[in-house]
This record gives structure tokens, sequence and C-alpha cells, in this order.
């Protein structure tokens, strides 16, 4: 298996080469051996894609193992001095974390009854940690137990992967402890200014220095997944590592859903999707395809003060990224530059970072393709941490289990964020 540094250079050199089959094209190319090369292009681009998948699991990988460390380290048990023997601090928080993740999974495994747990293990169960914070839905007989907070972190992390939406390196995200919906006060004042003042005058006092307000509202919708039935023999296994199973299960699932409520929601009953939410800034010439200075008026056509945001960025989907590698700016420069991982620099497009996000529609008639601006001021409402609901008699033998979040989505300042749609035909 190639090293993550091998594997880095070589997604260079693909970079390279597709570049150079682009470059062969001329005004004087005929039309077959342009075809070719563009062909050569795509497929070179493929494999450059399957290696970037290649390199994001190796990176995940790494990333596991590395919290899974340093998880074992700060879990390490007490010497008997009451102290961890890795000699750091924290006076057996670890432990207690420790036992009470034994005691959760030792109550899965033996299909969400407490009957074979012990009594010091019944009692962890009930008096719960200072440090879980997920509620289950049940009773106890049917495993009605917190989970453990790493449980419910990785959740969130495995919904991040799965859609950009809900991360809030990407979006503005808040949490609240309740569901009670709320409105949220806006304002755009990207155009106002002061004034010089001249010796001895007075202040202007013509209502031009008024803030005008609107309001959104966010409110607390809940999206759920399937069951997921977990066998008694796994359950049972010790091997198995139920808390990655389970974070990946239920976190892809409540990822795809709300990543996709997030991005065209029509903000009725659900969250209002940023594209749904997101104004126009240009209208391409063609129903199928994209030019370089169309994706330059749509950057411009969001105000400079968006532009300068950490948080701005274009979103589309993959398919849509194919066709942005291969556009050039009037002096033959492409506008898609490649970035490097190893120095944690992202790709860039037009000097601004960008994120794929499936649930955009495709390049295609009638459909709303790009989006860019100022993701800050998309507003991502969580309640709480996923929640998870177990059920013995209806699955028997095996165990039943499902999450659930609460959540909505907004774009407070609607001229933020701007996208490029394509017309009918």
């Amino acid at each position: 298996m190639p090293t993550l540094t091998e594997l880095q250079e070589k997604r260079g050199q693909l970079v390279t080469q597709a570049r150079d089959a682009l470059n062969e094209i001329t005004n004087n190319t005929d039309e077959s051996r342009a075809t070719e090369l563009e062909q050569r292009h795509d497929a070179i681009m493929a494999e450059f894609d399957k290696l970037e998948k290649d390199i994001a699991r190796e990176e995940r990988t790494a990333r596991i193992e590395r919290e899974e460390a340093e998880r074992r380290e700060r879990n390490r048990p007490l010497n008997p001095d009451g102290e961890s023997r890795s000699g750091g601090g924290d006076e057996g928080k670890g432990d207690v974390q420790a036992e009470y993740r034994d005691a959760f999974y030792a109550c899965l495994r033996d299909g969400g009854s407490v009957e074979s747990l012990t009594g010091e293990q019944r009692d962890l169960l009930r008096r719960g940690h200072q440090e879980v914070r997920v509620q289950i839905a049940g009773t106890a007989a049917a495993g009605g137990y917190t989970v453990p907070k790493e449980l419910a972190n990785e959740i969130v992390k495995t919904m991040k992967d799965w859609g950009p939406m809900y991360d809030g390196n990407i979006v503005r995200d808040i949490t609240t402890g309740s569901g009670n919906e709320f409105d949220i006060p806006s304002n755009d004042d990207t155009s106002g200014s002061a004034s010089g003042l001249n010796e001895g005058a007075d202040l202007t006092d013509d209502d031009s220095g008024d803030l005008t307000f609107g309001q959104k509202r966010l409110d607390a919708y809940v999206d759920a997944t399937p069951w997921v039935k977990l066998s008694f023999e796994l359950l049972q296994d010790s091997v198995f590592n139920l808390e990655e199973f389970l974070a990946e299960a239920l976190g892809e699932r409540l990822g795809r859903r709300a990543n996709a409520r997030l991005t065209t929601g029509s903000g009725t009953g659900q969250a209002n999707g940023v594209v749904t939410a997101s104004t126009l800034g240009k209208t391409a010439a063609s129903a199928t395809a994209i030019a370089a200075d169309e994706l330059l008026d749509l950057q411009h056509s969001v105000r400079a003060p968006y532009r300068r945001s950490p948080k701005c960025r274009w979103m589309f989907a993959d398919t849509s990224l194919l066709a942005i590698r291969k556009l050039k700016d009037g002096d033959g420069n492409y506008l898609w530059t490649m970035g490097d991982v190893r120095v944690g620099a992202p790709a860039m497009l037009l000097d601004h970072p960008y994120s794929i996000n499936d649930d955009v529609a495709s390049i295609a008639a009638s459909a709303k393709s790009i989006l860019f601006g100022d993701f800050s001021r998309y507003w991502v409402r969580k309640v709480g941490s996923p929640l998870i609901g177990t059920v013995r008699e209806r699955f028997w033998p095996k165990v039943g289990m499902a999450g659930l979040i609460r959540y909505d989505g907004e774009l407070v300042d609607s001229i933020a964020i701007k996208h490029l749609a394509h017309p009918a035909s």
C-alpha cells in the first residue's frame, strides 16, 4: 500500500497530466483529436478523484487511530494513589466514563436487558454521569439509558462527512438545549457608512442612518432514521466495535437527510435550504454548460464585504466540478487550482475554497447549479445532540436502534449567498 506522501505526490502528477491534455487543444486541433484529448483528461481526473478518496480514507484512518490512542490514554485506570497511570490529573474522571461506557455496551450486548449486569453496572446506568448528555427514548427495561458522549460526538462527525451543510466550519451553527422556536433579527448594513463633519456643524438627522431590521425564525424539525437491526451475535461479540458501527450507520443516514433539507428544503415544515433561500446572481447563457466569465460574474454579484468573510466559498455538485476543472480565464489560466493537504491548503476556485454538495443540482436546464457567498450567514440551529432509541421485543432476538435529530436552517441575510441559474432550454 503506498504511503500517504506517495499518494499525495501521485495526485499532483495526475493534475499536471490532465492539464497537459487540455493544453494540447488549440483552435487548430481537429474535432476528433480534441475529443480524444478531452476523454483523456476526463479519464485522468477520474483517477484523480479515486486517489483523493484513497487519501481521505488514509487520513481518516490515521485520525481515528490517533483519537483512539488519545481516548485510551485518557481512560487508563488509576494507580493506588488515585492518579491516572499516565501521570495526568482528572482524578478518575476517565475511569467513570470508561466504566459507564462498558456498562452501556454490556447492556446492549444482552439485548437491552439489565438482568445479566452486575449491581454496580446497573447503578451506573441509573445514575448516568455528568459527562453524558444524550437521553435514549424508552424505559429502562427496553434499554433506555443515556448514550456515552463519545458516541454522540462520533455520530455528528460522520454527519459532517456526509454533508457540508451540517458542518460548523462551513456554516454558522448554534446549539440550544430546548426546541422552542425563536426569532433572529436580520440586517444588511454593508452599504452604510459615515461622512465628514465640518467644525461647528450639527450631525445629520434625516433618518438616513437608521438601521432596517428584518426577522427570520428558527424552529426545530425532526428527522429520524429507519431502524438499524443488530443481531445478538454481533452485540455479544467482544471484538465487534459497536460504537464505530452505530456512529457510521446512524450518522450517514442522518447526515444525508439533514444535508438535503439544509440544501434544498422548502422552508415550509422543514428547513429553508440554502439553494432555496439564495438569490439570483447570474443566469448562464447555456442550459447545459457554464463559462468562465459567468463564474466571475456570479462571484462579483456578491458584495465585497461578504467575499472577504473567512467562510465565503463556492458550493456545487461533484459533476459540476468536472466541468469547472476545464475552465480557463482570458489569459489561459485555469480557474481551478489544486490544494496541498500536507500544509492544509484546500483546492481553490478563483481564490476561494469550495465544498462539494451533491444535493445541489447538477448543470442542467432550469437548475441552480452553483452557489457562492458568505456561508456564515446561513444559520443551522441544532437542538442538543442526536438521540438514539432502542427496542428489544419487536425485533427479537435482534435489537433495533434508530436515531433522530432536531434542527432547522435559515439564510439570515438573503443577499449574502447567490446562485447561478440555467435557462429552461
